[in-house]
């Protein structure tokens, strides 16, 4: 650390701000906001610093500027526009530069309603932007089948339609257009459609309805019931669309929610907008963890970042959990029951489905990163001190305590490694006893690696659960190896996780990778075992049959199976094949005992 950074650091305000971080040649590394500056910048220099892209980042400063704001919400304001001026390279961001869809209504004469990616500041209004384009396409159909509205680009200046200079076109005769460039339809009738359009956008749609409503009952005081039937048809496509909108009660109005989970190397946000019960702004993104940012550092960001983009100015905001930051004006709240608490878990089901449709696409992109982010996740639920990249699961099998066998499969970065399988059979340990075997198998296993100078495993996983785990444990002090390798154990009934010395088991969401993947080695491990159990049982039971031959012992046995492979074949072969095999006594004593 060079001086000039030293005396930066004892001479840092207070105050809640923003700081930067920068490398010799000027090179913007990181923004980042504080409620305390003096407090969270020395955090970084911290000799225990946990996260390995911190450190290297730390090792770059050389330099660092500060600004002071008033609160913590400018600086996350302030913090928010640096990131998207410069993009520092270890900030986490939204770099979502796509242009989303806006529908316009322009500033003009008789207004044209249209979609449209460019913002031009003339007055015109524009809702959105629209994540999707099609529901934006969807809801325009509908208004434009609903209300007819013209089409046309032409200026429809009163000056203009006085002299007479447009006639009705095609769209007025197949009655798409009331015929406001001829005057056929008045300035207030198309206002007040505008108007009514305008609360359909936003997601009112009381206002449609009434206008709607009344044209209806218009038509059927003057007897003009098929023009009555026909807007009787367009309310009830407004009540179609308007039923498929909403989601909660409709007297949640104006409210933003955000739904989010993460993992080790991303967090997934969802954000919709809520109006009278319905969502009209759907929006979820994927922001990569930069320096082990927290959930709520990175909720913090998203909220800000995400209604700067949909220009949204709500007072309320529903979120999954408290932060500390504090919005002017805003109550950010976290419902336990109730409509609102119901439409947050739906985002958050929105933000775990974009989270899985995203990993499997990383998993046939880039399997390495696939593999990563699951090494990671293991590490960090089975609070190991590194990553599972070697794990090795034992499981014993054996029927009334015959024919036992133990079984050990290998999974080298989540993925098993046949050739590392082993298979035992238990020499110190007399009948079904579960316990004593994996003590013993545990304990010839790693006494093997020890003397072997072989890698160790860096998890090691039991089929079963405190007792089976004990035993394993046993072994593993006496070879001096506990604490250096993590141990567990996991139990069928609710796959729940032991961990030696602990009582209270783990329980991990059934659709967790890290459980997946537990879930596999245990089974496998099973399969293997059982596997080469049926095998010595069965090759137990042919020996028990040829054994009963007169003057035939073990060797002659074992030179038979490996030739005839069974014992129906033995039975079934002639006297000239058994001589090349034993030569004339023995083979006239095998023939003689199948054929007497």
């Amino acid at each position: 650390m060079n001086s000039d950074l030293e005396l930066q650091l004892k001479t840092l305000p207070s105050e809640p701000g923003v700081y930067r971080y920068y490398d010799k040649n000027g090179q913007l590394l990181y923004v980042g906001k504080a409620k305390h500056l003096k407090k969270r910048v020395l955090s970084y220099f911290n000799k225990n610093l946990s996260g390995y892209r911190t450190r290297i980042m730390v090792g770059k400063i050389f330099r660092l500027e500060t600004t002071i704001v008033n609160s913590e919400y400018d600086a996350l304001l302030l913090e928010n526009n640096l990131i998207k001026e410069h993009q520092p390279f270890y900030n986490v961001m939204l770099k979502d530069d796509k242009t989303y869809p806006w529908i316009c209504i322009k500033n003009e004469h008789f207004p044209r309603v249209f979609m449209t990616r460019t913002m031009i500041k003339d007055g015109s209004e524009y809702y959105g932007p629209y994540a999707k384009v099609r529901p934006a396409k969807v809801l325009l159909d509908t208004i434009k089948h609903i209300y007819k509205i013209r089409t046309c680009n032409l200026n429809l200046a009163p000056k203009k339609i006085a002299e007479g200079k447009y006639k009705v076109c095609l769209e007025y005769h197949i009655k798409n257009c009331a015929g406001p460039c001829e005057m056929l339809e008045s300035k207030e009738d198309y206002d007040q459609k505008i108007d009514a359009i305008r609360g359909v956008i936003k997601g009112d749609f009381r206002k449609a309805k009434e206008y709607l409503v009344q044209q209806m009952m218009r038509f059927a005081e003057n007897l003009e019931f098929e023009n009555a039937h026909i807007v009787k048809e367009r309310i009830d496509l407004l009540e179609n669309y308007q039923h498929k909108n909403t989601v909660v009660n409709p007297s949640i109005n104006d409210v933003d929610v955000f739904g989010m989970t993460s993992d080790e190397t991303a967090a997934y946000v969802n954000y919709f907008k809520i109006q009278n019960g319905n969502i009209i702004q759907s929006y979820t993104t994927e922001i990569k963890k930069m320096l082990e940012e927290s959930d709520e550092d990175i909720l913090e960001e998203a909220m800000i970042e995400i209604r700067q983009k949909f220009s949204s100015d709500s007072r309320e905001i529903l979120i999954p959990f408290h932060l500390t930051l504090e919005i002017p004006n805003v109550k950010l709240i976290v419902p336990k029951v109730g409509d609102k608490k119901r439409i947050l878990e739906l985002s958050e089901k929105n933000a775990k489905e974009y989270r899985l449709e995203k990993l499997k696409q990383v998993q046939i992109v880039d399997p390495e990163r696939h593999t990563n982010r699951i090494m990671a996740e293991m590490q960090k639920l089975l609070r190991m001190p590194e990553e599972p990249r070697h794990i090795e699961g034992f499981d014993n099998s054996n029927i009334q305590g015959t024919n036992p066998v133990s079984a050990c499969v290998v999974f080298k970065d989540g993925k098993p490694s046949k050739a590392d399988y082993r298979i035992f059979h238990p020499k110190t340990v007399v009948g079904a006893d579960d316990f004593k075997t994996m003590e013993e198998v545990i304990y010839r296993r790693y006494r093997r690696l020890v003397d072997e100078n072989e890698p160790l495993p860096q998890l090691i996983l039991i089929d079963g659960g405190k007792g089976q785990l004990s035993s394993a444990v046993k072994s593993l002090k006496l070879l001096g190896l506990y604490g250096k390798i993590t141990i567990i154990g996991i139990a069928k009934r609710l796959e729940e996780i032991y961990f030696p010395e602990d009582p209270i088991p783990l329980y991990i969401d059934k659709k967790a990778e890290t459980l997946k993947i537990l879930q596999r080695v245990r089974d496998e491990s099973h399969r293997f075992g059982v596997k080469h159990h049926r095998t010595r049982r069965k090759n137990s039971t042919i020996k028990s049959e040829l054994e009963e031959i007169p003057g035939v012992g073990e060797k002659t046995i074992e030179l038979l199976l490996s030739r005839l492979k069974s014992v129906k074949r033995i039975r079934e072969s002639n006297l000239e094949t058994l001589e090349e095999i034993l030569g004339k006594v023995k083979a006239k004593m095998v023939w003689e005992y199948f054929n007497s």
